[in-house]
């Protein structure tokens, strides 16, 4: 073989795949967590309220727009300051906190729109799940989470002084074939206050034994299989001190985290973002509905790993469309595994949202840290398929 057709045809037995987090206080996840607040405030009165609500975020100032179609007559700025207020922004003179000027351009929905029972509108969803951890997760976005959950905790404990709310994780695995066999790189970077280099440094070495060293712990504990740790290369603030971060450093949009919000790019994503957006919107439940079936599908040993893939038009009750591959890993042809599905589970629009309970206000809590792999969600639940 020539090194051009070497080239052409790379042996991907082995290869280094890479999955990223980002914390509650980064600025898109507090324009997640503000749209999902606003969404929850109206399902907590009227549970058949429909609702797409969108944030920006920036220097001083939350923007909010969209479309509201409900009974319930909801303040929105208390929420949206509460919001703000829990994840951490409460401190003066950082350039955003929970005085912050807010603007509020919500308004009501099309009326064509709202009388629609079918689905919300057109678009492609995916669900995944895999044998690599306990949760059925990836393990490069399970770690990437983990670490960022940890070090939200010694944050709001005080366990690690100094730490602000705007922080990164990045986790890169090496795979022969689907299998992880070893961690490669692991980066931090957290938003933190004024502090001296020698300060810096000490930080470093905070990080690294209260938040890096249990997370590999919890994923090594929880992952079904060996993979190796010891030669990790792990980066803290790469870039030096950062004391500028949030909405004031960073503009936010609810809806751009939505490689974060599902499996950290390692099975496909539809498109559609999940928060502001009320079950109706078959971006947000449909989606919730083949993550919970692709687990049910593995958790019931038809297969090692599930991507599912459904496609739905608007205004119309049942999917047009329904993918399944197990990447070879099935115990049953996929073309069985489609069949069972169709038997076991109501697929149609109506259906969904009965069966997973969604007109409840549950949503803010997904609105950081991953919407799937947490098993206080009604779509984390598994459903023996036979």
């Amino acid at each position: 073989m020539t090194a051009l057709h070497a080239l052409d045809k790379p042996d991907r037995s082995g290869y280094i795949f890479t999955s990223e987090s980002v914390s509650e206080g980064h600025p898109d996840k507090v324009c997640d967590q503000i749209s999902d607040a606003v969404l929850d405030a109206y399902l907590a009165e009227d549970p058949r309220s429909k609702v797409a609500c969108e944030s920006l975020a920036t220097e001083n100032r939350v923007i909010l727009s969209g479309e509201i179609s409900s009974s319930a007559r909801i303040k929105v700025e208390p929420i949206v300051r509460n919001v703000i207020r829990q994840i951490g922004y409460n401190l003066p003179n950082k350039g955003f906190d929970d005085n912050c000027i807010i603007e509020n351009y919500l308004h009501a929905q099309e009326p064509a729109l709202e009388e629609n029972t079918g689905a919300g509108d057109q678009g492609l969803m995916f669900g995944y799940a895999c044998s690599q951890t306990k949760s059925l997760m990836p393990i490069p976005i399970e770690l990437a989470h983990k670490l960022l959950l940890n070090l939200a905790t010694v944050r709001k404990t005080g366990a690690i002084k100094c730490l602000l709310p705007d922080a990164k994780s990045q986790v890169s695995m090496h795979y022969i074939g689907r299998k992880a066999v070893e961690l490669k790189t692991l980066v931090i970077s957290t938003h933190h206050n004024n502090i001296c280099e020698m300060e810096f440094e000490d930080l470093k070495q905070e990080i690294y034994h209260h938040v890096i060293v249990p997370s590999l712990a919890e994923i090594e504990e929880e992952s079904k299989a060996f993979f190796e740790t010891k030669n990790c290369e792990i980066k803290i603030n790469p870039l030096g001190r950062w004391h500028d971060g949030g909405p004031a450093a960073d503009t936010g949009l609810t809806g751009r985290k939505i490689i974060v919000d599902t499996y950290g790019g390692w099975a496909q994503h539809g498109g559609g973002a999940f928060s502001g957006k009320d079950a109706t919107k078959v971006d947000r439940s449909a989606a919730y509905m083949a993550r919970h079936i692709a687990k049910s599908v593995v958790a019931s040993g038809l297969a090692a790993e599930c991507l599912i893939q459904f496609s739905f038009v608007i205004g119309e009750q049942t999917p047009v469309s329904l993918m399944v591959d197990t990447f070879g890993s099935g115990k049953v042809n996929d073309c069985e595994i489609e069949r069972m599905i169709a038997q076991n589970f109501n697929l149609t629009v109506a259906g969904i949202i009965d069966y997973l309970d969604l007109r409840k206000p549950i949503y803010l809590p997904t609105a950081a840290y991953g919407h799937f792999g947490r098993e206080d969600f009604s779509w984390e639940k598994v459903k023996k398929i036979t």
